[in-house]
């Protein structure tokens, strides 16, 4: 990770130099996206209308009174009749909250956002356009903002991680046109997941932990798979022990600190889901008899969560490999591709930090010079100038890892390759790369084997080294142009795609 003290006196231009740039492409693609959905609602029929029906609360007390008029009734209903899919159970919870066992499902974040920006920023619209199309609006500006700021944070990140400004412009900018672009720009929890997932991450890797635990902890708010982002904080721990126990003679209370910090940071990661499970079972379990309860309030550890995705949408391991099922695989063929090849490809790169978790290298000369989990050796590697004996040339330790002195020098932390450099030389640090790699193994075996395989393309549309091993292979002047425009059309068709089925009502991921 790169030390909080050495990123702060880096003047903000020359560590992102492209923001502005990406800001123009993340607001570009939102824009393009929000336009894709207007014209093919307006040029073709929803397979399901009944989007537009919205029973009353079954909460309220003046349920048969019928709502009042508004002045813009068109525009209402337009925007009503947009909310679509899932869209429609993050919006009724936001306006009558969790009615129903299948409801909660769908985490708490997202519709607290919506009822909050309704309520407040979209008040003064209710009596124009009415109340559930103003939930919709909502949903819509805050999930398009969230996205812009999400590409923003990921492009931070792909700067600490990739040391490579090029790399990672253009992993973000892939980023902001990936192939779940339309999930990002309807009433979904995938914006503000990604949002606060990068953000974390990228407070993470700067060093300052108890942010980047807040901000974790909050993208578990928005989607169940934000616990996994824990792992990030254990991998560290480990590290830290791992160095501990070599490097001073184990110190055995220094690693139990360690430890439970650790466990501490991870534990609240965990806590908001585990918070709305015990939520569910207060308000479904609690108070009812034996012969009332649902199944899952008998059960010796009540996972409300699990029982809802297998009892109402079939979710379960192996449960989707059917004869009927193979369309829906074939349409998540492509990101499970470049999930696999992007795992095997830094894999391969690194077998012996693989292996070995990062936690020891194959020999003496193989231990990285610039390891990003310590703090002590990039304070000192960022703070030295170039020696009378240095060489333009690039350091290679074994070839895993690659540092250039004359880039250091001034504590410039982006290493940016010369021209004398091989142009697929990486210089990432394997350690760093080996959690991402991880986390996404485990995505990508879970979204096969375990969910609805179709979701997997927005589903793994949030993991950072899908963009990075794209932007790399795109950058390789071997295969660099033949897979970018394989990449681009893949892109390019699903979301004209998706923005085709999914707005209206049709079936895509």
């Amino acid at each position: 990770m790169t030390p909080k003290s050495v990123a702060a006196t880096t003047p903000h231009h020359r560590l992102y130099p492209d923001t502005r740039r990406l800001l123009r492409y993340a607001v570009a693609s939102r824009l393009l996206v929000l336009t894709l959905i207007i014209i093919w609602r307006s040029l073709l029929s929803p397979y399901d209308t009944s989007a537009s029906i919205n029973p009353p609360c079954l909460s309220s007390s003046n349920s048969s009174n019928p709502p009042p008029p508004v002045l813009l009734p068109g525009v209402g209903s337009a925007i009503e009749s947009s909310i679509v899919w899932d869209g429609v159970y993050f919006t009724r919870i936001a306006e009558c909250g969790y009615e129903y066992e299948q409801t909660y499902a769908f985490l708490p974040l997202l519709p607290l956002c919506v009822s909050l920006f309704s309520k407040t920023v979209f008040g003064p619209l209710v009596p124009v356009i009415g109340y559930r199309a103003v939930l919709g609006l909502s949903g819509y500006v805050l999930n398009n903002i969230a996205f812009v700021f999400a590409a923003l944070y990921l492009y931070r990140l792909s700067v600490l991680v990739l040391k490579d400004t090029e790399l990672a412009l253009r992993a973000s900018v892939l980023f902001c046109f990936n192939p779940a672009s339309i999930f990002y720009s309807s009433i979904y929890s995938e914006s503000l997941y990604a949002f606060f997932s990068f953000g974390g991450l990228y407070h993470f890797m700067n060093g300052t932990y108890f942010c980047a635990t807040f901000w974790l902890a909050l993208s578990g708010c928005a989607r169940s798979n934000g616990v996994l982002n824990a792992g990030y904080i254990c991998f560290r721990s480990m590290q830290q022990v791992n160095e501990a126990f070599v490097s001073r003679k184990r110190a055995y209370l220094l690693m139990v600190k360690i430890l439970l910090a650790g466990a501490l940071c991870s534990i609240c990661i965990f806590i908001p889901f585990i918070s709305f499970q015990a939520y569910g079972y207060f308000n479904i379990c609690v108070g009812r008899s034996v012969v009332e309860m649902r199944p899952w309030c008998k059960a010796r550890l009540p996972l409300l969560y699990n029982y809802i995705q297998s009892h109402y949408w079939g979710v379960g391991f192996l449960k989707y490999f059917q004869v009927k099922q193979l369309p829906n695989f074939l349409l998540a063929s492509p990101i499970l591709s470049l999930a696999i090849c992007s795992i095997i490809y830094y894999v391969k790169l690194w077998p012996e930090v693989f292996l070995s978790l990062g936690l020891r290298a194959s020999s003496t000369e193989d231990k990285l010079a610039g390891s990003a989990l310590s703090t002590k050796a990039e304070v000192q590697l960022s703070s030295a100038g170039p020696s009378e004996n240095d060489t333009p040339n690039v350091l290679q330790d074994n070839g895993t890892h690659g540092l250039r002195k004359r880039a250091i020098k001034r504590e410039d932390l982006v290493i940016q390759p010369s021209k004398s450099e091989a142009p697929d030389s990486l210089q990432c640090d394997p350690v760093v790369i080996l959690p991402f790699v991880l986390h996404l193994s485990f995505m990508v075996a879970t979204a096969f084997f375990v969910m609805h395989v179709q979701v997997a393309t927005r589903f793994l549309s949030v993991s950072p080294l899908l963009y990075w091993f794209a932007s790399h292979i795109m950058g390789s002047p071997s295969v660099g142009k033949r897979w970018g425009h394989f990449i681009w059309a893949y892109c390019a068709a699903y979301i004209l795609l998706g923005s085709l089925l999914f707005s209206n009502f049709y079936p895509f991921t």
